[in-house]
């Protein structure tokens, strides 16, 4: 793996007396031209300011105000030993990613945060992993705000295609054209003008753009500094709690680093994709491990022994004003020494998906002209998997007697007359999307000596297989295709013919890769919940 160039101390940086605060900022490791426009870089347009950062500021304040410091970073000589060790630290084992060569190489403000903007976008809920192909491919394709304002919602979604949540991709299109249309084709430059302009983009998101590409002094909560924050204070209580919410974010401005904000963001993800995680920390490895209130906490249980009974408060550390302290966890769910630091964070209770059902069918014309070809329809513009190519659905109940007919009445308002005997049942698909449980009940039927169908519809299409595969399809649907490739004449059940690399087609990787997936983990960032409320 690459090593990454060491970075130049940060009590050897000048400060300028610019309105940033400083005359260069740092970018991973390297000095870059500040972007934020002021009296020394005055070339980039004013965008409004907000009051947002000061409130949010005050409001951090009186939260930890309120609470017991044993949780909270009171002493100064503290923070400063958790930005530096976590920098060097990263300096030494940061990952070689895509996103962040294309940031550490980028002179232009705006190219760089579009750079960092899909990144991020593409990362909410998805492996670093999967992520890399899509990225590099999509910045290949688009590598200006201009490129991608300029493609079709058709392009985006095809290229976004199997990469789930698709409406991130239509919402940072969407924030394209806008500045581009309307901004003058430049980014925003403060995660608050972020945040307040673009569509999709949440308080993450914006922090994240603004502390990396721009060199902002603002701090960020994802579920990966959630995880870190929660055990190197021991926060007991439910991380998702408006109280321990806010804390977080107060907590994360309080340890960013002035002079290298978007590296101490991305070094506190990082600590947690790879050190802290879920379920297996290697908390040997910890840069941060002597400021960790869960690892001392794991200390004292191991040289106490029998004499501290689990789940006895601990009242030598943890001291509130009064009454039970709001950041522990509480008594219904005592400390566990099976699980060491794992006790932390709080799992919090999640809403199992909604089941639905449906119905589909894949259609095929097996003596079209050019070959085969089958039958796919456009979603609706909103909702759920929007604007995407499916095969002919009904809503469907779990075995409902006129699902058969139901089906059939669909596709031949697609495709005109069909033989109702050839309709056959196939399989059910299972797949979860982030809120809902959708089981399809896979039908059959090819139109086998017939004269082919080559009108249809505005918003069907008839496509070669070679063209399915590359169209834009959900998951959803390329599960439903495998069913009904491995029930054609010639074909074992379940085979996948498709020339798509399957999980299952794919050759088992060396020990070595292995090793490095295990590093890969979801990045969830804490405004990844408006993905949820809105159809995928």
């Amino acid at each position: 793996m690459k090593k990454p160039r060491t970075a130049m101390k940060s009590h050897q940086r000048e400060r300028a007396p610019c309105q940033e605060g400083r005359e260069k900022r740092v970018l991973s490791g390297r000095q870059v031209k500040p972007s934020t426009p002021n009296a020394c870089a005055g070339t980039m347009p004013e965008f409004p300011a907000a009051p947002a950062d000061l409130a949010r500021r005050k409001e951090g304040v009186l939260v930890q105000a309120s609470l017991s410091p044993y949780h909270l970073f009171r002493d100064t000589a503290d923070v400063i030993v958790f930005r530096e060790n976590l920098l060097s630290w990263y300096d030494r084992e940061k990952r070689d990613l895509p996103w962040r060569r294309r940031a550490e190489g980028e002179v232009d403000p705006d190219r760089r945060a579009y750079a960092v903007w899909v990144s991020e976008v593409m990362l909410q809920q998805t492996q670093v992993a999967t992520v890399i192909d899509y990225y590099t491919r999509w910045m290949q394709k688009w590598p200006t705000l201009q490129d991608l304002a300029s493609a079709s919602l058709e392009e985006v979604n095809q290229l976004w295609a199997g990469l789930g949540y698709y409406s991130r991709g239509r919402r940072l299109q969407e924030g394209a054209r806008k500045v581009v249309e309307e901004l003058g084709g430049h980014m925003p430059r403060t995660a608050e003008t972020l945040q307040q302009l673009l569509p999709g983009v949440g308080r993450y998101t914006a922090g994240a753009i603004a502390s990396i590409a721009f060199g902002q002094a603002t701090g960020v909560v994802d579920g990966n500094v959630v995880r870190v924050l929660c055990r190197v204070r021991a926060i007991g209580a439910d991380p998702s709690s408006t109280l321990v919410s806010q804390l977080l974010w107060s907590l994360a401005q309080q340890l960013v680093d002035p002079v290298r904000p978007g590296d101490l963001n991305q070094a506190a993800m990082e600590l947690g994709a790879t050190v802290c995680t879920p379920q297996h920390p290697r908390c040997s490895q910890c840069p941060v491990q002597s400021l960790c209130r869960a690892h001392q906490r794991v200390e004292r249980e191991r040289l106490l022994g029998s004499r501290s009974p689990p789940g006895s408060p601990d009242v030598e550390e943890c001291a509130p004003h009064a009454g039970p302290c709001q950041l522990c966890a509480p008594p219904t769910e005592p400390w566990d020494p099976t699980r060491g630091v794992t006790n932390f964070p709080r799992k919090a209770g999640r809403r199992p998906p909604r089941e639905e059902y449906s119905a589909t069918c894949v259609l095929e014309q097996p003596g079209a002209l050019g070959g085969p070809r089958i039958l796919l329809v456009q979603r609706p513009s909103s909702g759920l998997l929007a604007g995407l190519w499916q095969f002919p659905a009904v809503t469907a109940e779990p075995s409902g007697p006129q699902q058969r007919e139901a089906l059939l009445r669909e596709l031949q308002s697609w495709a005109g007359p069909l033989p109702a005997p050839r309709l056959r049942h196939l399989g059910q698909v299972v797949h979860t999307f982030s809120h809902i449980k959708l089981t399809y009940q896979v039908y059959g039927l090819a139109l086998e000596g017939q004269t082919p169908v080559t009108v249809v519809p505005p918003g069907a299409r008839w496509l070669t297989r070679e063209e399915f595969h590359t169209a834009a399809v959900s998951t959803a649907m390329k599960k439903v295709f495998r069913v009904y490739e491995g029930q054609q004449p010639g074909t074992s059940k379940g085979s996948k013919r498709c020339p798509m690399s399957t999980p299952s087609s794919r050759k088992k990787p060396s020990p070595g890769q292995q090793l490095l997936d295990s590093f890969f983990r979801p990045h969830i960032p804490t405004d990844a919940s408006s993905l949820n409320s809105t159809a995928q």
